[in-house]
C-alpha cells in the first residue's frame, strides 16, 4: 500500500517537471497523509494541456451516498482497478499523476515492538510521481469534492524488503499515455501499472517521527546514522 508520502519540491519546479499550465500556493510537505489535500495532475478537460490541481487523499466515487468511503480508498490495487466499482470509471477517464519525491513504507524489526519507517524515493530526479485516478462528488450541500487514489502494484526486489506492496511509479515518458483524455479505453494503460525497476529507487531509514501525521517537518526525512 501507499500511506505517506513527501512533496518538498516548490511549485515553481512542479509546473516545470510535469508541463502543467498554472501553479498553486504549496508549501513543502514531509508527512501528507490520508485524507489530506494533496497536489495531483491531470488534463484540462478539453486535452490540451495539463493542470496541477488540489484533491482529497481518498477518493469518494460519484454514486457515493457518504464522503466516509474515501478514507477506505486511499489506494486501489492494479489487478482489480479495471473492475472495481469504485474506480472502473475514472480508469477510463479520470486518470492522474500524484507528484512526489519520497514515500514511507515500515518494517517490522525482531524484538521491537515499533516498526521502523524507511524513506522510498527515486534516484537523481527531484521529483516522480505516482499513478492515480480522480473522482468528483457532489456532497448533500450542493458542494463539489474532487478526491483521489493512489495505485498500487506488487513490490520489486527493493521494495519487499519492507513490504510486499508499492505504488505504481510511472516513468516520465508515459505521463503523456497515461494522462490522455482520448485514451478510455483500460486496455490501453493497464501496462504501465508495473512495479518499477529497483536499481532506479533508494531506500534509507527515517526517524521515527514520521510514525504520527501530526508531525510535518524537516527532521522526519532526516536519515538515520
Amino acid at each position: 500500500m501507499c500511506g505517506r508520502y513527501t512533496l518538498r519540491v516548490s511549485p515553481a519546479e512542479l509546473a516545470e517537471l510535469f508541463g502543467v499550465m498554472n501553479q498553486f500556493d504549496w508549501s513543502p510537505r514531509y508527512n501528507i497523509a490520508p485524507t489530506q489535500t494533496v497536489a495531483a495532475v491531470r488534463s484540462l478537460e478539453n486535452g490540451e494541456g495539463r493542470e496541477l490541481v488540489p484533491l482529497k487523499w481518498g477518493l469518494i466515487p460519484f454514486w457515493a451516498k457518504d464522503a466516509k468511503i474515501g478514507s477506505n480508498l486511499i489506494n486501489a490495487r492494479a489487478d482489480t482497478v479495471a473492475t472495481k466499482p469504485a474506480f472502473r470509471a475514472a480508469l477510463k477517464k479520470k486518470r492522474c499523476l500524484i507528484p512526489v519525491d519520497g514515500f514511507y513504507e515500515w518494517q517490522v524489526v525482531p524484538g521491537q515492538k515499533v516498526k521502523q519507517p524507511y524513506l522510498i524515493s527515486v534516484k537523481v530526479v527531484p521529483a516522480f510521481a505516482f499513478a492515480g485516478l480522480w473522482e468528483h462528488w457532489t456532497n448533500p450541500e450542493s458542494q463539489r469534492v474532487d478526491s483521489c487514489t493512489i495505485i498500487t502494484t506488487d513490490a520489486n526486489e527493493l521494495m519487499q524488503q519492507v513490504h510486499h506492496r508499492m505504488p505504481v511509479i510511472l516513468d516520465p515518458a508515459d505521463y503523456g499515455r497515461w494522462l490522455d483524455p482520448n485514451q478510455q479505453d483500460p486496455k490501453g494503460v493497464v501496462d504501465l501499472l508495473k512495479p518499477f525497476p529497483p536499481e532506479k529507487m533508494q531506500l534509507v531509514p527515517v526517524s521515527t517521527l514520521v510514525n504520527s501525521p501530526r508531525n510535518e517537518k524537516p527532521e522526519c526525512v532526516q536519515t538515520l546514522s
